[in-house]
């Protein structure tokens, strides 16, 4: 699920600010970008993120101050180096004249300012800080989650209207397959010369047989049943975004079925509906944590 929060926490003379951004994806990904000296404490961040979010990508930009005296350490090789090829020069050239201190300061890496240890005190900064950032970002996607959860509800609400004619034409379905079969038997006659005796009893048992592989009436009372649960799961508090996902996969799969076993065009053109309706379920519930 989508979303953005903020978090800032101070104390001990170490200033943290934390920006979140998620986006959807099936899994847990979790990406920090950390100061260097931060880096210690990813471990920590990361269990502190995995135990108030279970999916979508997140991205975490952590930001720091500190205040602290500024302290310089000397590249002595480097000097070394520098004084040694000056000695040089002097006594290859017959030059004169000594090495001017201010212009060995200005040489590139030869002051580095020294960074001190990160306080222990500094992982409880930034967990403070991004508990904040947790806090906000959660509301965002709660907000996001109530619009989610009410377009969920009506596109089962509509799947439920579609069902309701292709419960009607089901119980047709034994009729419309003694008509073609007549149709056919009626069109073998006229084709042929001599007459054709139709023994009814195998006609009815073709009959059976054939609408027993046509009945969709299992079908139906699964696809309630997956909606009815359903609405049960997405009405939970606890994570949901899996089950849902498993269910929606459900519901296509009793879709096909109805619109495969029968040549019904009420009952293809609902089932066709119906398949557009639980695809696009199928990609928000892909934002659904």
């Amino acid at each position: 699920m989508t979303g953005f929060g903020r978090g800032s926490y101070s104390e001990d003379g170490i200033s943290v600010s934390i920006e979140l951004k998620t986006v959807n994806n099936r899994f847990l990904d979790i990406n920090l970008r950390l100061p260097s000296d931060f880096q210690q404490l990813e471990g920590e961040i990361k269990r502190a993120v995995v135990a108030r979010l279970s999916r979508g990508r997140v991205d975490l930009n952590l930001q720091a101050d500190r205040e602290e005296s500024t302290e310089y350490e000397l590249n002595r090789p480097l000097i070394r180096s520098y004084l040694a090829v000056l000695n040089e020069i002097r006594e290859e050239f017959s030059l004169t004249g000594e090495p001017d201190i201010n212009v060995i300061a200005r040489l590139p890496n030869v002051l580095n300012i020294r960074k001190s240890e990160v306080p222990p005190e500094a992982g409880r900064v930034v967990i403070a800080a991004l508990e904040k950032a947790l806090d906000d970002l959660n509301q965002m996607r709660e907000n996001e989650g109530s619009m989610l959860k009410a377009e969920l509800l009506a596109r089962l609400s509509n799947i439920e209207t579609r069902l309701a004619p292709i419960e009607n034409e089901a119980d047709g379905v034994a009729d419309e397959i003694v008509e073609r079969l007549n149709k056919r038997i009626g069109d073998l006659r006229g084709r042929s010369e001599s007459q054709i005796e139709i023994d009814q009893g195998r006609l009815a048992q073709e009959v059976a047989f054939l609408a027993d592989r046509a009945d969709i009436s299992e079908e139906i009372s699964r696809l309630r049943t997956h909606i009815e649960h359903f609405r049960t799961i997405v009405d939970e508090e606890k994570e949901v975004g899996k089950r849902l996902d498993f269910l929606t996969q459900e519901l296509n799969r009793e879709a096909n079925t109805i619109a495969s076993k029968t040549a019904n065009m009420t009952v293809k053109e609902n089932s066709l509906q119906i398949k557009s309706e639980i695809e696009k379920i199928r990609e928000q519930v892909q934002n659904v944590e």
